[in-house]
This record gives C-alpha cells, sequence and structure tokens, in this order.
C-alpha cells in the first residue's frame, strides 16, 4: 500500500532517479545494494559534447540559389547542433561505490543532472 513504510514491506515513493540509482527516504537503491542516504558523497562529470556544423543540403541550396540571386548566401546561415555523449554520476556512500552513465541527447542535458545531483546532495547533508 502506498502510505506503509519499507521496513513494514510497503511500497516507498522514489525521491530522484538518476539512471540506475533511484533515491529514497530510507537510503539509495543501486545494482550494488543499498546505500546510506545520509553522508553520501555525490559526484557528477560532463562528458558531453555539442558539435556545430553546416549541413549538406544548405551547401548545395546556397550554391544552386547563388547563381540566380545572391540571396543563396542566406543558405549559409543554416546551422545544425549535435550532442553526443554521457554524463556520469557516481554516488560513495557507506563503502560502497556506485556510477552510472546517462547519456546526453541535448545539450541541456548535462545542466539538467547537475541540477538534480544538486537536489540529493541536499537530502544527503
Amino acid at each position: 500500500m502506498p502510505g506503509q513504510g519499507a521496513a513494514q514491506g510497503g511500497y516507498v515513493q522514489p525521491l530522484l532517479v538518476l539512471g540506475d540509482i533511484t533515491v529514497t527516504p530510507d537510503g539509495i537503491l543501486t545494482p550494488a545494494g543499498q546505500l546510506p542516504l545520509k553522508g553520501a558523497v555525490w559526484t557528477v562529470q560532463d562528458m558531453s559534447r555539442t558539435e556545430e556544423k553546416l549541413p549538406t543540403h544548405a551547401i548545395v541550396l546556397a550554391v544552386v540559389f547563388f547563381l540566380f540571386c545572391f540571396l543563396g548566401l542566406l543558405f549559409l546561415l543554416m546551422k545544425e547542433k549535435t550532442t553526443t555523449g554521457y554524463v556520469q554520476v557516481a554516488v560513495n556512500s557507506g563503502g560502497k561505490y556506485h556510477a552510472t552513465m546517462i547519456p546526453a541527447t541535448h545539450e541541456s542535458v548535462a545542466f539538467q543532472v547537475t541540477q538534480q545531483v544538486n537536489y540529493a546532495r541536499s537530502l544527503s547533508a
């Protein structure tokens, strides 16, 4: 039942989920086991990168329209951003360590994960 605590064998609502790390009011659940929430040390590392490039169709359109009018150069202003990589979140508590990798599908993922880790740090204090 949702109102019961984990000690009674009931369901505990997670406060935060980061990859395969789940933070509950009772502790931190990882594949490595349960870790105590109080005194946990959280680290986050951004291993993503965002590249900006000119798409091929923009170059083709710029060349074609440049021959007809000089407005074709405006197609060279088209940029395409792609983000690749991961954001690593690690927690160390009670003599156990666990790290997880969260895929960065957008350039704001690292900021969002960092804010979630800051919330987890506030719960651990």
